[in-house]
């Protein structure tokens, strides 16, 4: 019998790049965990904890199979959050405004007991933004809920020129690295029942 998959996440993009592999999860659980960083945390290590802490938090059954992950905006050692208002999302705007940033994507596949891991790191270039740009991006609202302040699947991919890495990471979940995963825990994504 094919192990039941758990989206342990209320993302709608999630959902969809799942939709890429040819997934559909038979639910979707989305953990309430304290996203916090703790004291001088570097972001690599956060978002790895967070996906860790999402998994281990889903509660699931022995025939269950549960996929978490985090994404992270690091300009240098400082993360760049959800920001919690449009003052906040402007100021991570101008930080990332004609620099270089990491967006670091972490997911974890729990079966049981075991885990699986992995940590994407992507290095993306935004634009000099103008004053127009960036009030017409916060007017649009996209911002709200989303790391670093932007979605690069939306219109803030008008602003980045070039990006090395996963793209599918920088929306928030790297595909070719979560097949892998969902394939060591007992899902496989090329429609064969394991």
């Amino acid at each position: 019998m094919r192990p039941r998959l758990v989206l342990g996440s209320a993302s709608p993009r999630r959902k969809e790049l799942l939709a890429q592999l040819g997934l559909t999860p038979d639910d979707t659980r989305a953990p309430d965990i304290d996203e916090a960083p703790l004291n001088g945390e570097l972001p690599r290590p956060y978002c790895a904890r967070m996906a860790r802490e999402k998994a281990m938090a889903v509660r699931c059954g022995r025939d269950e199979i549960v996929l978490c992950a985090d994404t992270t905006v690091a300009l240098g050692r400082r993360i760049l959050g959800k920001p919690e208002s449009a003052g906040e999302a402007a100021e991570f705007l101008w930080k990332l405004s004609g620099r270089r940033h990491r967006v670091i994507t972490a997911v974890a596949v729990r079966r049981g007991d075991r885990l699986w891991e992995r940590a994407v790191e992507t290095v993306v270039k935004v634009k000099t933004l103008s004053d127009a740009e960036v009030n017409a991006y916060l007017a649009s609202g996209e911002w709200r809920g989303k790391a670093g302040a932007y979605g690069i699947q939306g219109r803030f991919g008008a602003f980045i020129p070039w990006l090395q890495g996963s793209f599918t990471g920088v929306v928030g979940l790297p595909v070719a690295e979560t097949a892998h995963l969902l394939e060591a825990a007992g899902i496989d994504v090329h429609g064969v029942e394991a």
